[in-house]
């Protein structure tokens, strides 16, 4: 797909088929987030992949916005150690960001759907990753092919008009 494509193709999916996602198809995906700029080229980011049936339906109740974790080929939990001082916590909240997008829409160019998660039960995802006691895991994005259609560029999205949203010069 051309980048233009991509963009306007990716979409949250939380409904999967049941195929599952090459290993090369991952690693590509993985490597785009790892890719992604940080500040001051921090890179805080650590990626736990989770393809276990019975993890991602751990997962999946970890916060209320998470249940399509349970049905996806694979999820990426987003994890870092503790921010320091909030001037990091800001910047691990932009990076975050950032390299969730780059991983989305990474798997829109593969065709694969993506949805993100915010985590709430920082215990429980502790406890099902076995991540260290002095790490945060504030995001999960769930990866597979969407269930109901494929990924396509959208022609007119179900968005604010573009109009009200972009301002020139001054508000």
């Amino acid at each position: 797909m051309e980048t233009w494509d991509t963009i306007r193709a990716r979409r949250n999916v939380r409904r999967f088929s049941d195929d599952p996602i090459a290993r090369e198809d991952l690693d590509r995906i993985l490597e785009a987030g790892w890719r992604a700029p940080s500040s001051m080229n921090w890179q805080p980011w650590h990626f736990v992949v989770v393809t276990d049936r019975s993890l991602l339906e751990a997962l999946s109740a970890t916060g209320p916005g998470t249940g399509h974790v349970a049905s996806s080929a694979a999820t990426v939990a987003l994890v870092a150690y503790h921010p320091e001082d909030d001037v990091h916590a800001r910047w691990l909240q932009y990076d975050f960001g950032q390299l969730t997008a780059y991983m989305m829409l990474a798997a829109a160019d593969l065709g694969i759907g993506s949805g993100h998660a915010g985590v709430r039960d920082q215990h429980e995802v502790r406890r099902v990753l076995s991540l260290p006691d002095d790490t945060v895991c504030p995001y999960m994005v769930a990866f597979g092919y969407p269930a109901d259609r494929p990924l396509r560029p959208v022609g007119t999205p179900d968005r604010r008009p573009f109009e009200e949203v972009v301002h020139w010069d001054r508000w």
